[in-house]
């Protein structure tokens, strides 16, 4: 399967187009802790890709201290 082109671009503003709970990946909140809600801007500070499925995997840090690791379809530009 070829890897999917990034849709966003590292320094491209961004906002959460749902909200974001932590899945068990932020180790400084609780499982099922609100990260970012809909609507909270921030800014793509890395861009990678999901091995396994070649789609691409944005690290968004929405506020100080606060990068939440987003697919796609759960942010838009701004």
């Amino acid at each position: 399967m070829e890897p999917a082109q990034p849709k966003f671009q590292w320094g491209q503003r961004v906002r959460a187009f749902v909200d974001l709970f932590n899945d068990g990946s932020f180790p400084e909140q609780p499982e099922g802790a609100l990260l970012a809600k809909t609507g909270d801007a921030g800014e793509v500070v890395q861009v990678g890709m999901h091995v396994e499925t070649n789609r691409p995997v944005y690290l968004v840090e929405f506020a100080p201290n606060r990068v939440v690791g987003c697919l796609e379809e759960e942010i838009a530009a701004l």
